[in-house]
């Protein structure tokens, strides 16, 4: 199968195609940085996990790769940077690109959600609860990828 075979074009068709037990990994990808979030296996609960320096393809792979192993990710659902007319611009070409090539490696199934404010929403309820600049330096990409991913189990019901 190829690997656009494996895009799925909302997360409802892709968790229905997923064993029962796996879960969804969601990543906020950054131009310095991917922040990463765990569904639980009903698909109800997003998590955050941690948050990657971006580097190689390659690197950021053999990462992902451990996390989807030791944690029972059966598919990736990956914040798609929309511009706020609604159209895709430079950034979300080169996610979608990107994505394609992890999915490729992994040889898991995605499909993309509208990440539009997701960062500055999870930076507001950071300032609102008093967490320190530096704190929420190191926390804001992984609270963003359970954000994204939140709001598309939501989408799900």
């Amino acid at each position: 199968m190829a690997a656009k075979d494996f895009l799925f074009g909302d997360p409802g068709a892709l968790t229905n195609s997923l064993p029962k037990g796996y879960r969804l990994l969601g990543i906020d990808l950054g131009s310095k940085t991917i922040g990463l979030a765990l569904s639980d296996p009903t698909f109800k609960i997003a998590s955050p996990i941690t948050t990657l320096k971006r580097g190689k393809l390659t690197v950021d792979a053999a990462v992902i790769e451990r996390i989807v192993t030791e944690r029972g990710i059966g598919g990736l659902l990956v914040g798609l940077p929309i511009n706020m007319d609604g159209t895709e611009g430079p950034r979300a070409q080169a996610t979608r690109d990107w994505c394609l090539e992890l999915a490729r490696r992994l040889a898991l199934p995605y499909a993309f959600w509208d990440e539009r404010m997701s960062t500055m929403a999870v930076e507001r309820m950071m300032i609102e609860a008093d967490m320190s600049r530096k704190r929420r330096a190191e926390k804001i990409d992984q609270a963003a990828a359970a954000y994204i991913l939140q709001a598309a189990l939501d989408a799900i019901g």
